[in-house]
């Protein structure tokens, strides 16, 4: 089956999370890929939205954080400090997955002004959960399309935290950034590229990037999407 190279993104991301593992998850392409993570190889993996919902079993996309079929599947709903409080700041959820609008070469992101922040450029659509997330998951997963205008050498503004000083930290922060073009992984701290998308050149990717890409000797290819992931998330997206 042919494939867009989102749905590859999507995929690759999907993969990472395993069965019975919880995640607190956002939305837009890191809701996708977690949902379809629980269509497919994951069907115990337990969902957590920012607006109380634990264990949501959506059979379709949600469309905010706020949509009633989350609320409607959950297992449990409990208070927005609750989960805060009580789930994520603790280190008790297991991997974050996170989008962004721009992130350096240590997975930090900004997802708060584009320019100077008291006469912004852009004004973007802010903090939200992330800050926590990327502070208090066990791991974070950062899954976003890769250009220039994304993968920048310096952030306008630092919305959250990534492989700088994490002392004052629960969680270990982003490991892995998954791309339309490949994923990346920290290497003493700096993310490198580990693995290219099938058709994807290296030179593309390096290319798509606003800081000198470092290659890693050992890179391998992401395999394809199965019959089976491309159906399911097709499903999904309706």
């Amino acid at each position: 089956m042919s494939y867009t190279t989102d749905e590859m993104m999507t995929v690759a991301a999907a993969r990472v999370l395993k069965d019975g593992a919880s995640c607190f998850v956002g939305i837009g392409l890191p809701s996708t890929a977690a949902n379809l993570a629980r269509a497919t190889h994951a069907p115990d993996l337990v969902l957590i939205y920012e607006s109380g919902c634990i264990g949501a079993k959506p059979d379709r996309l949600p469309l905010s954080i706020g949509d009633g079929i989350l609320a409607e599947t959950a297992d449990s709903l409990v208070s927005v400090p609750e989960i805060f409080n009580y789930w994520l700041q603790p280190g008790r959820i297991d991997v974050g997955f996170l989008g962004a609008a721009q992130l350096d070469k240590y997975g930090n992101i900004n997802t708060t002004v584009i320019g100077d922040y008291a006469d912004p450029k852009v004004r973007l659509p802010g903090a939200g959960g992330a800050p926590e997330i990327a502070a208090s998951c066990k791991e974070v997963v950062i899954v976003v399309r890769q250009s220039k205008r994304t993968f920048i050498d310096k952030l306008d503004f630092i919305t959250s935290v990534g492989q700088g000083d994490r002392s004052s930290f629960t969680g270990a922060g982003p490991q892995m950034i998954i791309t339309d073009l490949g994923v990346l992984r920290p290497v003493d701290g700096e993310f490198t590229l580990t693995q290219i998308h099938p058709g994807v050149e290296v030179a593309k990717a390096i290319e798509a990037t606003g800081w000198d890409l470092k290659v890693s000797p050992d890179l391998t290819e992401t395999p394809a999407p199965t019959g089976a992931e491309l159906t399911a998330l097709r499903k999904l997206a309706g």
